[in-house]
C-alpha cells in the first residue's frame, strides 16, 4: 500500500491510530509521541487515520465586477 503523507504531517497512520486505540490522557500520549496535545486532540475525535483535505476552504482571491460603459 503506497501511503502519501502531507509534507507537514507529525504523525503517520500508524501512530494516528495508535492514538486513537490508545486509554493513556493526552498529555501522557503527547510526551511519549512527541506531539502537540492539540495533535492528539484532534486525531482523537477523527474517525479516519487518513490525511485530510489540504484545499482551503476559502478562496484568497476576491472577485470583482467591472463594466466598461460604450
Amino acid at each position: 500500500m503506497n501511503i502519501h503523507l502531507h509534507t507537514n504531517a507529525t504523525t503517520t497512520p500508524k501512530t494516528r491510530q495508535y492514538i486513537q486505540v490508545s486509554n493513556q490522557s493526552v498529555t501522557q500520549l503527547a510526551d511519549e509521541l512527541g506531539v502537540s496535545e492539540d495533535t492528539i486532540r484532534r486525531w482523537k475525535r477523527r474517525d479516519s487515520v487518513a490525511d485530510g483535505c489540504h484545499t482551503p476552504h476559502r478562496l484568497q482571491t476576491t472577485a470583482t465586477c467591472e463594466y466598461n460603459s460604450l
